[in-house]
């Protein structure tokens, strides 16, 4: 594993984003910001999926998506989630920068989450720029590109390409996801509305996290309250609107018969 700061840019790089930006920037804040970013930088890049989440006391996931394989992005998000971001420490390193670009091999990935996220669905290798958390501690905001199976590795100089163009594909990132984030909440809280104005403020703010992909402990930290406490409101929410599970939720509020996990990707 290889951890390092972002270099200015090479001639790899400078061509890359020179690729990337007439087709991504229009794209910033629209469904289809995720297939032109995995698009422009397939390339140059060998990968097949990727992904942008945020770890630490409120996880979520904000984008993901793949490129000639099935998606199972969010699979392997759910993967994560159930053990190993506990122990994750491939996206850290004591006394790097900020932000960092960051390399591994499913090799070098401990057991249990190659197991789960990697070998269970065909995942090689990671290249990922990572930036801690201001507001969050603790939490980290990654950008993470994977090559799978069937795809050659990727080389030195195409690492080098990426890890230049990290801070810029940072800024994007969360560019895009800031911009999402303050058109969906609103226009989410107004269809949740719609299907059961009885919703109370505070299952209201329940639901919205968990459509943000956010686990019930990340909810409870978000909004100060004990994990039973969140479950309670959960509960109350999804009985008011005839639904058990957070899938369901997800189907209520997606337009055009788009699927649970599509929320926030693409």
């Amino acid at each position: 594993m290889r951890t390092w700061t972002p270099e200015p840019a090479t001639e790899g790089a400078e061509a890359l984003l020179a690729r990337c930006m007439p087709q991504v920037v229009p794209a910033l804040g629209e469904p289809g910001f995720g297939a032109c970013l995995l698009d422009a930088m397939a390339q140059a890049l060998p990968v097949g999926s990727f992904s942008v989440y945020r770890t630490g006391p409120r996880p979520a996931i904000f984008v993901s998506g793949s490129r000639g394989v099935p998606d199972t992005t969010r699979d392997c998000w759910r993967a994560y989630l159930s053990g190993p971001i506990r122990h994750d420490r491939t996206l850290r390193d004591a006394g790097a920068p900020p932000l960092r670009v960051c390399h591994i091999t499913a090799g070098e990935v401990p057991p249990e989450h190659r197991a789960k996220v990697y070998e269970a669905h065909g995942v090689l290798e990671r290249v990922s720029v990572v930036e801690d958390e201001v507001a969050d501690e603790g939490a980290l905001f990654a950008v993470n590109f994977y090559r799978h199976m069937h795809q050659r590795a990727l080389s030195d100089a195409q690492i080098a390409d990426f890890g230049a163009a990290g801070r810029l594909l940072m800024a994007l990132a969360r560019k895009h996801v800031a911009l999402v984030r303050a058109d969906d909440g609103a226009n989410l809280r107004r269809r949740l509305l719609a299907r059961c104005p009885a919703l109370t403020l505070r299952e209201q703010e329940v639901c919205l996290r968990l459509l943000r992909g956010m686990t019930q402990e990340g909810i409870a930290a978000d909004l100060g309250v004990a994990l039973p406490t969140v479950k309670t409101y959960r509960n109350r929410a999804f009985g008011r609107l005839g639904i058990h599970f957070r899938s369901e939720l997800f189907a209520l509020m997606l337009p055009g018969g788009r699927g649970p996990d599509d929320l926030l990707s693409n």
